[in-house]
């Protein structure tokens, strides 16, 4: 069984099309934990109407999308676990062709997404692979695949999560990137499918679009949190050398982002943070453009913005 969860908070708008898409899926082995999270309006009202037995409902105090996705995973029933945002939807062949995988055992199943952006629709373009190790999985997808770290684009064997202790950490953002990296080393099988069953909608509104300065600040924090446990990870990890210096290089990556976002005074304070991780030491010069942007990093990390 699949256990679907769904982090719910102030969904009033949107989250009846995205339980209504997964409900006109002909398929039955699966369950829907609803998780609303301290939501002020009519989000529980409208869960309700679709009393049944595929839904189970949980309301608790508001703890933010990371503690309502650890409590998800702890009331989750099925043997492989997913996630769907409550403001996004997904097609009515969402399950299409998961059971053959399943039944082989196939730890992590990668699936695509399009984006739906002002009525627009456009498809997530990324990696496409037979079954392989975690590991192999990982380098195929870190330089390809700028969705890596997207939650939904996941269906995860439970048991990966309580062999390993993983948990999303609480009161921090950009949760995703802090702990998908970890799991997909960890698999012992992934595979990554060409289709397009899930609808990511970018909306004003949404956590990782909101402009708000101190937000954006946080986040920045965040991300350098997230990067300094995965790098303190891996050395416990038994991986192949060039996998170890791939995980370096994308987290690096995607710490360098936030210098798109911050401004003045905020900029030069993230930007002494990240020399004191001497973050280029991180980039491993094997073609003309690693080797220019590790110089860039080396004599002042304001020019790669």
């Amino acid at each position: 069984m699949i256990s679907i969860i769904i982090t719910a908070y102030n969904a009033e708008k949107t989250i009846e099309k995205c339980i209504s898409s997964i409900l006109e899926n002909d398929y039955n082995n699966y369950e829907i934990i609803i998780v609303n999270d301290g939501s002020t309006d009519k989000t529980e009202q409208i869960v309700e109407l679709f009393a049944s037995d595929k839904i189970k409902y949980f309301s608790k105090p508001n703890t933010g999308v990371a503690d309502s996705r650890n409590y998800g995973i702890e009331k989750a029933k099925g043997e492989y676990i997913t996630f769907i945002d409550s403001d996004d939807y997904v097609k009515n062949d969402y399950f299409e062709n998961l059971d053959e995988y399943i039944k082989e055992g196939i730890e992590i199943i990668k699936r695509k997404a399009i984006i739906v952006k002002n009525d627009k629709e456009e498809k997530i373009e990324g990696e496409t692979f037979d079954k392989c190790t975690g590991e192999e999985a990982f380098n195929k997808l870190c330089f390809s695949d700028k969705y890596i770290d997207t939650l939904w684009s996941y269906i995860i064997k439970k048991s990966i999560f309580a062999e390993n202790n993983f948990q999303f950490s609480k009161d921090r953002f950009h949760e995703d990137f802090g702990l998908l990296p970890l799991i997909i080393l960890k698999a012992k099988s992934m595979i990554s499918l060409d289709s397009y069953n899930y609808y990511y909608v970018q909306t004003e509104g949404s956590i990782m679009r909101d402009n708000n300065l101190e937000k954006e600040i946080k986040k920045s924090e965040d991300a350098l949190y997230h990067y300094d446990n995965i790098i303190k990870q891996i050395e416990n990890y038994n991986l192949e050398k060039r996998t170890k210096e791939n995980i370096k290089i994308y987290c690096t990556n995607c710490i360098l982002q936030k210098l798109k976002i911050l401004k003045g005074d905020e900029e030069k304070k993230y930007i002494n943070k990240l020399k004191k991780r001497k973050i280029y030491k991180n980039i491993k010069a094997r073609n003309v453009k690693q080797l220019i942007k590790k110089l860039i990093l080396l004599i002042n990390i304001k020019w790669y913005k």
